[in-house]
């Protein structure tokens, strides 16, 4: 991270933008990978914009943030006019970030302190009264003469006379010889019958999670403000691969696909081995269901299958197929993952997609980077470091500066009333005003983060991954999708699970879309700390333990046409719903064209051995060196966590679940197949 020192700086071909999302990370990663100079700038103080992700303390802050950014606004400078030069205007940016409305925090967790805190101060503050002093000075005089007899207690067999009382045992009658060691076989019986076997003890019972050790624990948390998962044939895997920015990062597979019928979590039989070891199919749902996936690989071969339903939708299609009930509902909502009414060739695609990614990594089509989704962006942020990338953070920019001749943007102003001359300006969709909006619809997804106590679906293992479909709750309603991450995702704590739901808004409001959907799945305790009935604990989902509903704008349906600005200037869109991230990256590849249409989108890195350099110029010139070489503390540009997973072996082989896999192969070769591809 770099900061002004007070030069205004003027590269000729500079590509000036602030670091937002994942399409301006790969695109500012693009064009400094062939040579372009490139100053990434952002008016927060933490990368990847709406993509983030948050420690739970950070989460908090970031709340705050927003709930007085609502409150008051930034005053805007002026001095800007005072740069312009003749022939020039300018046209300020929106100082105000709206994308995110209808923040809602819920805390059901208690906020007692801890049991272990509790017990520490119990120990360290006895109270000093007279009662008690008297009550200690006796207890010590018991425990003392206990001691003085212990010896004699302890033995069982007679021991030699010696000292003033010799002789005195011998005197003593023989019941009172034998009282004392009845007592203790008595008592040694009792303590040997409270001590169960092995086999016999109980679990224990898990420790209560607090809202005090959550906020303790805070640092193990890693939230999104964005949930998707990658396909292991999609679009960024493929582009993480061929850039050799897969190296910086390390992903596990999603281990189970489950859906929500019948009012309860089911599993859903994707790849050949689960199908035909699925309890829930009958014999003849397994044959249909291996037919129907078999067609589906290839179905442009057999045209005359579907051309008859071109026009209809897909639900209608595989009522046509013989399907049961069941079939169809796991084809529909958990393998095409599309709603009914979407066309037949559409689903279809779908549905092939789906197949096409089974077996590249795992046992599921998907991929989870660890640490969370906000490290991708911070992995091409690094990229665009190591190649003399810029980075400015907590940097904004007020205004561009527009040519009345060609219209086009020759610099910018940022916040400090520095100017700075640019060729090409990419923006993200928030710091585009409404005067330069021709059309204002946008679509707003409905987000809710859940830290819960259990698993959805509790199964012999705890680190599990999950995705659910969640089907309409109402006719009309949106479709709900929960990922469920567990600790081994290095997303939240150990006895805790991160749970992100996400759909269209329907009803303008976070809350109100997927709290029917929370409701049905989760418990919510009514009051903080509420303990459930004794045998109702198994009977009921997790418990909730914190809950955040927000609301996101989602622009990835806005044309460019939409904005009224140079041509110059190119606008990237926020997150959309889609599960994937094919859009941010097909995005990101076509504003890049649009920028140096002759040159290689993302060619790969080279790696640090394989550089050679000429002479001993200074490192990172143009002239002194084949290719650019990582300078010493550059990667930290692009993000400190961006790095961590640096120097992992490649892994092109289906992993258990416990397991990580780095998508890495030489220059963008494809993985080794696997057995179940």
């Amino acid at each position: 991270m770099l900061s002004y020192s007070g030069q205004t700086l003027h590269p000729d071909s500079t590509r000036f933008r602030p670091l937002d999302g994942l399409s301006e990370s790969v695109i500012a990663a693009a064009c400094s990978r062939v040579g372009q100079r490139v100053l990434h700038v952002d008016r927060r103080n933490y990368y990847a914009g709406n993509w983030a992700s948050f420690t739970f303390n950070g989460l908090l802050s970031w709340i705050e943030e927003y709930k007085q950014a609502g409150q008051s606004e930034e005053a805007v400078r002026e001095d800007w006019k005072e740069k312009l030069e003749e022939g020039e205007e300018a046209l300020a940016l929106s100082s105000m970030d709206t994308s995110i409305s209808n923040l809602e925090v819920f805390c059901y967790a208690s906020e007692e302190p801890e049991e272990e805190e509790v017990a520490a101060a119990a120990a360290w503050s006895v109270p000093q009264t007279p009662d008690s002093e008297g009550e200690v000075e006796r207890c010590l005089l018991e425990s003392s003469s206990v001691e003085e007899e212990e010896p004699v207690v302890a033995s069982d067999e007679a021991s030699p006379a010696s000292g003033p009382d010799a002789g005195a045992e011998q005197t003593q009658p023989e019941g009172q010889e034998r009282e004392v060691p009845s007592q203790i076989e008595e008592t040694q019986g009792e303590a040997w019958q409270a001590s169960p076997s092995p086999a016999e003890r109980q679990p224990e019972p898990k420790k209560k999670i607090t809202y005090t050790k959550i906020v303790k624990e805070g640092r193990r948390f890693n939230i999104d403000l964005v949930s998707k998962l990658m396909f292991s044939r999609g679009s960024l895997v493929d582009l993480l691969i061929k850039s050799n920015v897969s190296r910086y990062a390390e992903f596990k597979n999603v281990t189970r696909i489950l859906t929500y019928r019948n009012g309860k979590v089911e599993q859903v039989p994707c790849s050949r081995a689960d199908v035909f070891g699925s309890k829930q199919l009958t014999v003849v749902e397994k044959r249909m269901l291996m037919k129907f996936l078999t067609f589906c690989l290839d179905f442009e071969q057999h045209p005359e299958e579907y051309q008859d339903f071109s026009e209809h939708s897909f639900w209608d299609f595989l009522q046509t197929k013989k399907l049961t009930e069941n079939l169809q509902h796991f084809i529909l909502h958990s393998i095409a993952m599309v709603i009914p009414e979407v066309g037949t060739v559409e689903g279809l695609r779908a549905t092939q997609h789906f197949l096409r990614c089974l077996g590249r990594y795992g046992n599921t089509p998907f991929l989870f980077p660890l640490y969370g989704l906000g490290e991708i962006p911070q992995c091409f942020c690094r990229m665009c470091a190591v190649f003399g990338g810029i980075y400015c953070l907590r940097h904004s920019v007020q205004c561009l500066v527009l040519d009345k001749e060609s219209g086009k943007c020759k610099a910018v102003i940022d916040t400090h009333g520095q100017r700075i001359s640019c060729s090409h300006f990419v923006v993200e969709d928030g710091y585009i005003g409404a005067d330069q909006r021709k059309n204002t619809d946008s679509r707003q997804i409905s987000r809710a983060v859940l830290i819960t106590d259990r698993s959805i679906l509790p199964s012999d293992s705890e680190q599990q991954i999950s995705l659910v479909t969640v089907p309409p709750v109402e006719p009309g309603g949106p479709l709900v999708r929960i990922i469920e991450l567990c600790s081994s995702t290095m997303t939240c704590m150990l006895d805790t699970y991160l749970v992100h739901l996400t759909c269209s808004s329907a009803s303008g409001s976070a809350q109100e879309d997927l709290a029917p959907v929370v409701s049905r799945l989760f418990h919510t305790p009514a009051s903080p700390g509420e303990e459930p009935a004794e045998g109702e604990e198994e009977s009921r989902g997790p418990t909730v333990l914190w809950a955040l509903y927000f609301n996101m704008r989602d622009t990835s349906a806005v044309d460019r046409s939409s904005y009224d600005l140079p041509s110059n200037v190119h606008v990237c869109a926020s997150p959309d719903t889609a599960l994937g991230s094919d859009h941010s990256i097909k995005l990101a590849e076509a504003v890049f064209r649009q920028l140096l249409p002759d040159e290689e989108f993302c060619p790969p890195a080279p790696n640090p051995e394989d550089i050679i350099y000429d002479g001993d110029g200074p490192q990172g010139e143009g002239p002194g060196f084949e290719e650019a070489a990582p300078a010493e503390g550059a990667g930290a540009q692009g993000g400190e966590s961006a790095g961590r997973q640096e120097g992992k072996e490649a892994v092109g082989e289906t992993k258990g679940a416990g397991e990580s896999v780095t998508p890495e192969t030489g220059a963008g070769d494809e993985p080794s197949p696997t057995s179940d591809e």
